[in-house]
This record gives structure tokens, C-alpha cells and sequence, in this order.
């Protein structure tokens, strides 16, 4: 049998190492990535984001916890730093959630972010559809600690959580611009610390202030210390209100459609541009380019202009 076949079998350790053949970007990985894209769009998907040291991980495992006791089967992928040394991830979530590792209900994957920007990884989409595939009921994907521009996990998620903590110098400053925009949820977390409610009175205001949603949603506002259990099944429950939102205004649909935009998009452009710089590279011609770019012979608007027309023309 087929990796594919294999894992819509049920098979954990197939899964694994197709998992493993999408990060490190083997062909093969997309050929059953096709043989198992019809079995998927069954999972809802929690994206959980914020600055680093905000306690996301625990945040994530104390959540696992009731998701379990409510018997949801849950994949969690977790993207970590990208060691410097190895290339691969420096596993801190992992450690975090290790009580989960011999829960059969769960399967728990580590992604180096391997230099890309938006707190996700770039195969992060195709490991979410390997574990839908796997039957997995809610799949969350916790971030690496992300800025104020890194929000990716929007256009992945169907529930976006934006986790902050007080006493981090300038607290609205951490969620302005994009991250402010990205939040059905925002989880205050270490909330017995001083300054909680303080920032929990300016992000009121903030989204108040802020333009009115398509969904006509207004994002909650949760207070947690994660380490302690507390807050969290109001977390949980906030999370499904916010689902039924999007069933009873049928938004969830459109947000489905835009994710597959995204996603097809996003292969579209990867596959072009590795396509052209082969071609580019197996002809010799890229080094020639780089070279007149460098010399001023040549701009690279027109360059691009070319190669895209010959590209097009060829296709047709």
C-alpha cells in the first residue's frame, strides 16, 4: 500500500513519515499528498499566536486536556526556531506537551520555521491535511513567537488566538497593527501578574474603536494563567461560540474558500518559481542574468517580463 493508503488506514507511523517527506520537501510527498486531498476539509483548525514567552505551549496543552476529556481526537502541529546547527526544530513545545506523546487521541508534530516569515512554516498546510486525513477532529497550530507583521496563521486557521501577557513594557503596543487585526480570541495569559487589568481595559478599547467585522463578530477577551488550569475551559467554550458564529452567518464557508485560495496560490507560486530557476539554472542562463543585473546591462523587470512571456507561451 500507498503512504496514503496506509494513513487513511489509520496508520500513525506512515503519517510520520510523510510528515517528515513534506518537510523536507521530497517530491514523492506530493503525489500522496493528491491521493489524500479528497479525504480532507473535515477538521476545524485553532491557530494560537503571540509574542514569545507568552506561554502558548501550556496554553496549548491545558486545552488538549479538556478537548480529550470531551473525547476530540487533536492533532497539535507546533512551530519551533529553526536550530542553527541542525537545521530542524528546537523542540521547546514538544517537551512542554510531552504528557500527550502516549495519548493514541493525539499526535503531536514539530516544524522548524526554516527561515520563513509569518510565524508558520512553509509545509505547515500540507501536515494540517495529512492529520485531517488522519481523522483528527480540532487541529491547532501554535506559531513561534510572532511581531506585529507575522500573521500567516489567519489565512490557516478557521479560529485565530492571540495570546498576550502583561508586563511587557508597552502592552498595546505588542498587539497593534496586523496582530490586533488577525484575533477572533485574545487570551490575557500569566493574568495574576500586575498590569492584567490594565491591558485588558486597553484592548477593550482598542477593538472598540477598531471597524466592524464582515462576520459581525466581536472578538472575546480571555484571562488565563495557564500554569494553574485557570481560564481555560472558558477559553474552550469561547472557541465554539465562535465557530457557531461562523455556521449561523455562513462565514465559515467563505473563510474556507479563502483559505484554498490562499493555499492554491501559495503552491502555484512555489512551483512556478522552483520550475523557472531550474530551467534558468539547467540552461546556464541564470548566472548570465545576475550578471548583466550586476553590470547594469539589463533591468529586471524586463528580464522577468521575458522569462514569464517564453514561460506562458511554451505552456500554451
Amino acid at each position: 500500500m500507498s503512504l496514503a493508503e496506509k494513513i487513511l488506514r489509520g496508520d500513525i507511523r506512515a503519517a510520520s513519515r510523510l510528515m517528515r517527506d513534506i518537510d523536507d520537501r521530497m517530491p514523492s510527498a506530493m503525489e500522496e499528498l493528491k491521493k489524500i486531498y479528497s479525504k480532507t476539509g473535515n477538521a476545524y483548525i485553532i491557530g494560537i499566536t503571540g509574542p514569545p514567552g507568552s506561554g502558548k505551549s501550556t496554553l496549548v496543552d491545558k486545552t488538549v486536556e479538556i478537548l480529550r476529556k470531551e473525547r476530540k481526537t487533536v492533532g497539535i502541529v507546533a512551530v519551533d526556531p529553526t536550530s542553527p546547527f541542525t537545521g530542524g526544530a528546537i523542540l521547546g513545545d514538544r517537551i512542554r506537551m510531552q504528557r500527550h506523546s502516549i495519548d493514541d487521541g493525539v499526535f503531536i508534530r514539530s516544524l522548524a520555521t526554516r527561515g520563513s516569515l509569518g510565524g508558520i512554516s512553509r509545509s505547515t498546510s500540507d501536515i494540517i491535511k495529512v492529520m485531517d486525513a488522519m481523522g483528527k477532529d480540532i487541529i491547532i497550530v501554535e506559531t513561534v513567537g510572532v511581531g506585529q507583521d507575522e500573521v500567516d496563521i489567519v489565512n490557516t486557521a478557521h479560529t485565530s488566538v492571540v495570546v498576550l501577557v502583561p508586563g511587557s513594557g508597552d502592552d498595546i503596543q505588542a498587539i497593534k497593527a496586523g496582530i490586533l487585526e488577525i484575533g477572533d480570541i485574545f487570551v490575557i495569559n500569566k493574568c495574576e501578574r500586575q498590569g492584567a487589568d490594565r491591558l485588558e481595559m486597553e484592548l477593550k478599547a482598542t477593538l472598540e474603536m477598531g471597524p466592524k467585522r464582515e462576520d459581525g463578530w466581536m472578538p472575546l477577551i480571555f484571562k488565563t494563567e495557564a500554569l494553574l488550569g485557570k481560564g481555560i475551559f472558558e477559553l474552550v467554550y469561547g472557541i465554539y461560540r465562535h465557530r457557531e458564529k461562523l455556521l449561523a452567518c455562513d462565514y465559515l464557508e467563505k473563510k474556507i474558500f479563502e483559505r484554498t485560495k490562499w493555499e492554491f496560490l501559495c503552491i502555484l507560486d512555489s512551483e512556478l518559481r522552483d520550475t523557472i530557476v531550474e530551467r534558468l539554472e539547467k540552461d546556464k542562463r541564470l548566472d548570465k542574468i545576475i550578471d548583466d543585473l550586476k553590470r547594469r546591462k539589463a533591468n529586471p523587470y524586463s528580464i522577468v517580463e521575458k522569462i514569464l512571456e517564453g514561460e506562458l507561451k511554451g505552456s500554451s
